[in-house]
């Protein structure tokens, strides 16, 4: 019986949080290894890895992990494992639910990927159901096309279930801060109301409003949630951009 989980990454990960209160509601311990931790974040926590700790997480930091046995469920980092299409095959149903609803019959769904396993076995589990008009669309934050191309077909060869990969011209290197990010992220919420996640939804609307044929079509952006990151990420980009934006 399962009493242990167990994953890896960044020590702001999304992911690590989101395990953290999944472990926290079934009684698991949680423990997450990690390659380094920033000296100011561990002297000052915050963010996703504050939270984390208050979930109860043991964090390690060391790039060995414990052999699996029964009573540990691992978990890969950002859940790019065949297992996450269980929950995405959920989240398929909730839109095609809606779509008819709303009667949208063509549907052009995007999100920014990091491991790309949400856009892979969201676009698996539309046209396994024969939705051939419902496309999803991604960009890569982590790693060029390249490196997502690499990261889907390390979950499925199949390139029929593969999501169609668009990006920006210029290169983006993933947690540096740039200005059009900012911009754009404080366009949003002045706009919509929404706070988006600056690390990956801000790339993502940019990539987004420079491939116009996506929207060609009614569009659902999947948001990332992820908004505890903006803790640590929005002060930086106050310290480096306001006076330039204002």
């Amino acid at each position: 019986m399962v009493d242990t989980l167990i994953s890896y990454g960044s020590a702001q990960s999304n992911a690590m949080y989101s395990l953290s209160v999944l472990a926290k509601m079934r009684g698991w311990k949680f423990e997450y290894y990690v390659s380094h931790i920033a000296a100011y974040l561990k002297d000052n926590p915050h963010g996703n890895y504050k939270a984390s700790l208050d979930n109860g997480m043991k964090i390690h930091i060391d790039k060995t992990l414990p052999i699996v046995t029964k009573e540990i469920l691992l978990v890969e980092e950002g859940g790019r494992q065949k297992e996450a299409q269980f929950g995405l095959n959920i989240l398929a149903k909730e839109i095609l639910t809606w779509q008819k609803e709303h009667h949208i019959e063509a549907l052009n769904i995007f999100l920014p990927s990091g491991t790309g396993s949400t856009a892979l076995f969201l676009q698996k589990a539309l046209v396994q159901k024969e939705m051939f008009d419902t496309k999803v669309f991604t960009c890569p934050c982590v790693g060029d096309s390249a490196y997502l191309k690499l990261q889907f077909l390390g979950l499925e060869s199949d390139q029929r279930y593969h999501p169609t990969i668009i990006t920006l011209e210029k290169k983006h290197h993933f947690g540096k801060l740039y200005k059009e990010n900012y911009k754009i992220w404080l366009k949003l919420q002045e706009e919509t109301g929404i706070q988006f996640d600056l690390l990956y939804d801000a790339l993502g609307w940019r990539t987004l409003l420079a491939h116009p044929e996506v929207y060609s079509k009614p569009i659902l952006y999947l948001h990332q949630g992820g908004l505890l990151g903006n803790d640590s990420m929005l002060p930086r980009y106050e310290r480096k951009y306001t006076q330039d934006i204002k």
